[in-house]
C-alpha cells in the first residue's frame, strides 16, 4: 500500500487546537508516566550551518518518527527554512500508516503546548494577550489563541519598527489581532507569550501574579526571551525538563536552580484535569517555558488518526 502525505493544509484540518490540548495533556501525563519512550532528539549537522533533526516516540498504540530539516540559507534562497514530514506507524506492525507535514505538526503542537500551559495557569480565560514575533510560530499561536479564546484581544509587537504593523497587514483579515509599538505594555495585559529567537531579552519586566508569561521561539543556549528580572520573581515550569536543561537559554544564561523548576506535567498531575483552570489562582507570578519533545508531535499524531479513521 502507498502510504498517505498529508500536505500542510491537510495537517492542519485534521489537528484542531481544542482537540489537540486535551491530547497533549494526556501526552504529557503519559510521558511523566514513561508510557511514551521519547528519548532526545538527533542533530546531523548539514551545509551552510544547516541541521537535520531526527525525533521518534513510542506509545502502546502509536509510534512515529519526526524528520525535518533546518537551513537558514534557504531564507536568501526565497524557501522555506524548514522541511520535514512526521511518519506515523502501527507500534505491533510497525506498518506505516499515513505521514503529515513536519513544520504545521511542530507549528500546531508548540501553540498548543501554550494553550495548555494557560488553561493550567490562569485562573480565568485570558482577556488580553501580548505575542511578541512576527514569525511563523507567531502565526500558529495567532490561530491557536482566535481558535480556543475567540473573546481575547491580541497584540502583536515586532522586534523592529513596522514589522507588528506588517504582520497584522498580511493576516488580519483572517485573524482578529492589533499592532502594539512602543515598549510601554498595557497594565491590562494578563498573558505575554514570546516566540521569537533573539538572543537577549524581548521581556525583562518585574514578575507579576496577574500576567502569565510564556517563553518558546528560545530553544538553544544562546537565546533568550525572558530576562532574569521576571525569572527571579516567579515560580518556573517547563514542558520537558530533560530537553530544558540543554535547551531553554531563558533559564541557562539567567543561572536559574534547576530545583526550583517544576514540570508542567507535575502541575496536571496533582490537579487534574478537572481543575486546570483553578490552578494559578493563587497569588505567585509563573512563567512557563516551553522547548518541545517528540511525545507532543506523538499527541498531534493521535489526533489526526483519530480525524483520519
Amino acid at each position: 500500500m502507498t502510504m498517505q502525505f498529508f500536505d500542510a493544509e491537510a495537517t492542519a484540518r485534521l489537528t484542531p487546537f481544542p482537540v489537540l490540548v486535551d491530547a497533549l495533556a494526556q501526552a504529557c501525563l503519559e510521558a511523566a508516566r514513561g508510557e511514551i519512550a521519547s528519548p532526545a532528539r538527533l542533530v546531523v549537522p548539514l551545509n551552510q550551518g544547516g541541521i537535520m533533526l531526527a525525533m521518534p516516540a513510542a506509545a502502546r498504540d502509536l509510534a512515529i518518527h519526526k524528520l525535518v530539516t533546518v537551513c537558514p540559507a534557504n531564507r536568501a534562497r526565497a524557501l522555506p527554512t524548514i522541511h520535514g514530514h512526521v511518519s506515523v506507524c502501527d507500534p505491533d506492525t510497525g506498518e506505516a500508516l499515513f505521514a503529515l507535514d513536519g513544520p504545521t505538526v511542530t507549528g500546531r503542537r508548540t501553540a498548543a503546548v501554550t494553550l495548555l500551559a494557560m488553561r493550567t495557569f490562569l485562573p480565568a480565560p485570558p482577556r488580553h494577550i501580548l505575542l511578541i514575533g512576527t514569525g511563523t510560530q507567531a502565526l500558529h499561536h495567532a490561530h491557536a489563541l482566535a481558535a480556543v479564546y475567540p473573546e481575547a484581544r491580541v497584540l502583536v509587537q515586532g522586534s523592529g519598527p513596522g514589522r507588528a504593523q506588517a504582520f497584522c497587514a498580511n493576516h488580519g483579515n483572517s485573524l482578529d489581532i492589533r499592532a502594539h509599538e512602543g515598549d510601554a505594555i498595557p497594565d491590562t495585559v494578563d498573558t505575554v507569550i514570546t516566540v521569537t529567537t533573539s538572543t537577549r531579552p524581548v521581556y525583562d519586566e518585574p514578575a507579576r501574579a496577574d500576567r502569565l508569561v510564556i517563553g518558546v521561539g528560545a530553544f538553544t543556549p544562546e537565546m533568550a526571551e525572558i530576562g532574569p528580572r521576571t525569572l527571579q520573581g516567579s515560580a518556573l515550569y517547563v514542558d520537558d525538563q530533560a530537553g530544558a536543561r540543554h535547551e531553554a537559554g531563558d533559564f541557562i544564561q539567567a543561572g536559574i536552580d534547576w530545583a526550583r523548576v517544576t514540570a508542567l506535567a507535575d502541575a496536571l498531575a496533582v490537579h487534574g484535569a478537572a481543575r486546570l483552570a483553578e490552578y494559578g489562582a493563587d497569588t505567585t507570578p509563573v512563567v512557563f517555558k516551553s522547548v518541545g519533545c517528540a511525545a507532543w508531535d506523538l499527541a498531534a499524531c493521535r489526533v489526526a488518526r483519530a480525524a483520519v479513521r
